[in-house]
């Protein structure tokens, strides 16, 4: 049986912004290249997004315990990444929409409510050492659940779709699932259940949202340390330069 998903209080930023970072240098590495039941579909890419790119990178510890998650599906189900590390650019166009939105459909309210509103599903971009933004770690991961046929599970509402509905749990809240409902709600339980086991937490506001090793993830673990700060990942610019600077006397 699984279990519900439980309520959990939305994220207290500046609590999480004092989180120390001692990144422990894990590189990044390509979901795509996975075997198994880890699947990758670059959905930011897929849409058109400027600068989004087409792969999806995480952290080498968040990629092996994604595989752990993936291999605890039940047969015919299998684990797809949507989105993990992502460059600034994208970050800052992803809130600068969401933002824009809200505005035109609120024009009275405030800058701090707009804020608000905002960063329930789209962090601040920030690239600071000691605050970047959950995505730009490589240690938050947007995920779901496909069946054999490669077609994603009915998980109530869209990825990134902004609604109280997207909530972690939404429909644990109703007091009589329809039958329909029941089964949104068996997938979400599912996908918790895998994702939490092999180590990651949720973003109660986002049921796609996980984290492992960053500020978020620290916070709602309860862990005094994050071991993911800003990330980037190789190229062969960067890789030159580092092979150069080894040759200096």
């Amino acid at each position: 049986m699984i279990h519900s998903i439980p309520q959990q209080p939305d994220p207290d930023w500046k609590q999480i912004s004092a989180i120390e970072i001692c990144d422990n240098a894990e590189p990044l590495v390509p979901v795509s290249l996975a075997p198994g039941k880890l699947k990758c579909y670059p959905a930011y890419y897929k849409l058109g997004i400027p600068n989004a790119i087409p792969e999806c990178h995480v952290r080498k510890g968040v990629y092996l315990r994604l595989l752990q998650a993936a291999e605890l599906l039940p047969e015919g189900i299998s684990l797809l990444v949507l989105d993990s590390w992502r460059p600034y650019a994208v970050q800052q166009y992803l809130y600068d929409t969401l933002y824009n939105a809200i505005e035109t459909r609120w024009p009275d309210k405030s800058p701090t409510a707009l804020e608000q509103l905002t960063r329930e599903f789209v962090s601040l971009p920030s690239t600071h050492p000691q605050t970047p933004s959950p995505h730009l770690t490589g240690g938050s991961v947007d995920v779901t659940l496909i069946d054999e046929q490669g077609l994603m599970l009915d998980m109530g509402t869209l990825f990134d779709e902004a609604s109280s509905g997207s909530h972690s749990g939404a429909f644990e809240l109703l007091e009589n699932p329809t039958p329909h409902e029941q089964q949104i709600i068996g997938h979400r339980r599912l996908l918790y259940r895998v994702m939490t086991a092999a180590g990651f937490t949720n973003l109660p506001s986002e049921w796609w949202h996980y984290d492992f090793g960053n500020q978020l993830w620290a916070w709602y673990s309860n862990s005094t340390q994050a071991c993911y700060g800003v990330a980037q990942p190789d190229n062969l610019e960067s890789r030159w330069r580092k092979e150069l600077d080894s040759q200096k006397d």
